[in-house]
């Protein structure tokens, strides 16, 4: 990794301090890695002195993770470490010598995979370097998931991330209030936008083009969702297999299922549609992450599938913002933000999983029963736009939350410096 040069005053945190007292910084739609720019040129001046920020994605360098979290330290200058996901135990040795050379004001996790996080936790421990989590998962219960006998140790991993950080970035107010109450000293939630919101009149022509070229005629019902198609052993399940099993408990004609996406359950989602594959369920695999708008435009009502549990009860799913900008009324189980967020352009349905019985069900009578009118009414009903998921304003909080939490260090080294 190339090490980035910083100014004299960085030696000098307490002159640092001074120079941002009476500073308020203000955030606005910008590119991420360019936003500094527009700043006052003092602000970008002190924000350039405090620039000792070392940020990292454990998804990987260059993934959605790390441009997320670029664009909300859109008024700050940080160094990225290039974290590799091919080789994750390197990564931590690089992570930690990094963190031991260089002594950064401050290291932003997004994400919680184990070897980032042990760099963090050790920096913090033996280094006295602080750092900040983002996450968008309960990491125990989410592993325990996965690998049950490794659950109660993540759950352990998961206390001690957040009682060692200076902070919590959550994607849900949920899990901010998780981490305070497993020690987090400080909090906020930041939970995305969509990053390509499509105009109206590029959502009716990406509709006619691509309901043509799937063969989906234009006065079709179809229902569908956008994401990962991960295969989860344990349950049985992958996203989208919810909107087949329910298909296939219909007689309704000119009824499709679309979704979007690839990964090693779309093998399972193919087996699952049998016949009807490639003509009532159409999967069109991986999509460029910038033409994912344009395939929501040929859905009639989203698919937003979470179990009703210490996983998905404490989720939006990235795909949320997605779906409402598209102007899609979305289906879902009943977990917090279906109350919170929702309205009458949402249903939620029964059971504890989209894998359980009571759930494929109501998915199924939905499906089957929804009348063109009822469909218009929620279309209506979507709003164009939730606070919650406004870039901009995002951006200011964690400018602030972040900017505090480097005035509160450098505060303390002043005070240090004067004893």
């Amino acid at each position: 990794m190339t090490a980035s040069r910083y100014p004299q005053e960085l030696e000098r945190p307490a002159l640092v301090a001074r120079k941002l007292r009476g500073i308020s910084f203000s955030a606005r739609p910008q590119p991420p890695h360019f936003a500094a720019e527009i700043l006052p040129e003092q602000s970008q001046q002190a924000h350039q002195e405090l620039g000792r920020i070392v940020v990292l994605a454990t998804q990987g360098a260059g993934g959605d993770d790390e441009t997320r979290l670029l664009a909300l330290l859109a008024n700050f200058r940080p160094e990225v470490f290039p974290f590799d996901r091919r080789s994750k135990w390197r990564s931590f040795r690089e992570l930690f010598k990094l963190i031991l050379r260089r002594r950064p004001e401050l290291v932003i996790m997004e994400g919680t995979g184990l070897a980032g996080g042990l760099a963090v936790l050790l920096g913090r421990l033996l280094a006295g370097v602080s750092y900040v989590i983002c996450s968008g998962d309960a990491v125990g219960p989410f592993v325990a998931g996965q690998h049950p006998f490794l659950g109660p140790l993540f759950g352990i991993y998961e206390r001690l991330l957040c009682r060692w950080s200076a902070g919590y970035i959550g994607w849900t107010p949920y899990l901010a209030g998780r981490a305070l109450t497993f020690g987090a000293p400080r909090a906020i939630t930041a939970p995305g936008w969509a990053p390509f919101p499509p105009s109206p009149e590029r959502l009716l022509a990406s509709r006619a083009r691509i309901r043509k070229e799937l063969g989906i005629a234009p006065d079709d019902l179809v229902f569908g969702l956008a994401g990962s198609l991960a295969w989860t052993r344990r349950v049985g399940y992958c996203y989208g297999l919810e909107l087949i099993r329910s298909l296939l408990r219909t007689d309704r004609p000119g009824l499709k299922v679309v979704i979007v996406g690839d990964g090693a359950g779309r093998i399972r989602l193919e087996q699952a549609a049998g016949k009807r594959l490639g003509d009532s369920v159409l999967l069109t695999g991986r999509v460029p992450r910038d033409q994912v708008p344009d395939y929501l435009a040929v859905m009639d009502v989203a698919s937003l599938p979470q179990s009703v549990d210490q996983v998905g009860s404490f989720r939006y799913t990235t795909k949320l913002s997605e779906y409402q900008a598209a102007g899609l009324p979305i289906i879902t189980g009943q977990i917090p933000l279906a109350y919170d967020l929702g309205g009458p352009w949402l249903w939620r349905l029964p059971g504890k999983a989209p894998w359980d019985e009571r759930y494929l069900q109501a998915l199924a009578v939905v499906m089957q029963q929804i009348s063109p009118a009822e469909l218009k009414t929620k279309k209506e009903a979507v709003p164009r736009q939730l606070p919650e998921f406004d870039r901009p304003r995002q951006v200011e909080r964690v400018t602030a939350f972040v900017t505090d939490l480097l005035n509160d260090r450098n505060d303390h080294v002043a005070a240090g410096d004067r004893l």
